[in-house]
Parts: C-alpha cells; structure tokens; sequence
C-alpha cells in the first residue's frame, strides 16, 4: 500500500517554496495530491485553471505529484479521496498561529486525518505568494523564486513585469 498526503493551497502563484515542500513531502509519501484550492472570498490573480497548469509544468518531472482542485471543505475532500495526512509548510511563527488552528477544525470535522508540519527550506523563508505579486506588479524580478513558467505568466499579466523582466 502506498503512502499518498495531500498538500492544499492556493498556489496563487506557486512559488519555488511551495515546490521545495512538494519534493521534500515526497522523501517521505510515495504520492504526493497538490490539491488547489477554489476559494470565492480570495481574489486570485489567476484562474484556477492556470495555476493547475503551471503547477503541472512545474512538476512535470515527478510522477508522484497529482494535481487537483477542490471546492469546499478540506476535511470532506480528504475523505472522499480517502486521504489521511495533510501537508502544511511553515515560515514563520504567524503561519504556526493559522496552521494551528486549521488543524484542529480539520480533525474536529474529519477525525481521521492528521497534519504534518514542514519547515520551509531556509532559502525560501521570506517567499510568499502575496508578496510575488507585489514585486511583480511594480516591475521588480522575481525570477528564481518562482519557477520559470511562473515569470512568463507574470510578463502575460502585468506590463510593467513584462518591460523590466524581458529576458
């Protein structure tokens, strides 16, 4: 039987942290869901349909990655995949505050699902999807921090990304 966990976000862009935990997530499952969240009360940058893709060409590589979305509670899709260990990455102490508390309402809804904590790899400390945009939209480069199909989504959305980061 293999080892499958899930690791769900928005991935509003994927960043090169998020894809440090993916391959560090698989040192220890034999499959590892990215399951992208659809959240109406986020305004995603991108449709869920890109952020799916660029996370597929982002993995490419790795057999053992599965993409999906899901609508909803995370605890009722666990389950209807029947999935019992969810993937969380941490960077700083304020992560650990939300973390906690999705933990607990998780396991309050499905009891038989389990969190696992993952430090961020050092590199990536101060990267976030949030602060990606921002530097993004005023132009600045973000380049190695995200992978590359990343950047060339950004030079699509924002012109001023597109003049300054034309390479």
């Amino acid at each position: 039987m293999s080892k499958l966990a899930i690791y769900p976000g928005s991935f509003d862009p994927i960043t090169n942290g998020h894809i440090n935990i993916i391959e560090r997530s698989l040192l220890i499952f034999d499959k590892l869901v990215v399951a992208v969240a659809i959240n109406a009360s986020k305004n995603a940058l991108f449709t869920l349909e890109e952020r799916v893709a660029m996370i597929k060409e982002a993995t490419r590589n790795n057999p053992n990655v599965i993409i999906d979305s899901f609508e909803g509670l995370l605890a009722d899709y666990v389950a209807e995949k029947e999935i019992n260990v969810i993937v969380r990455g941490l960077r700083a102490l304020s992560d650990f505050e939300y973390e906690f508390q999705m933990t607990f309402m998780n396991r309050k809804l499905n009891r038989h699902v389990e969190t696992i904590f993952m430090m961020t790899g050092l590199r990536w400390f101060y990267v976030n999807s949030r602060i990606i945009k921002e530097v993004a939209v005023a132009g600045g480069s973000v380049k190695g921090l995200v992978p590359d199909v990343v950047c060339e989504r950004l030079r699509e959305k924002y012109p001023r990304y597109r003049e300054r980061n034309n390479s």
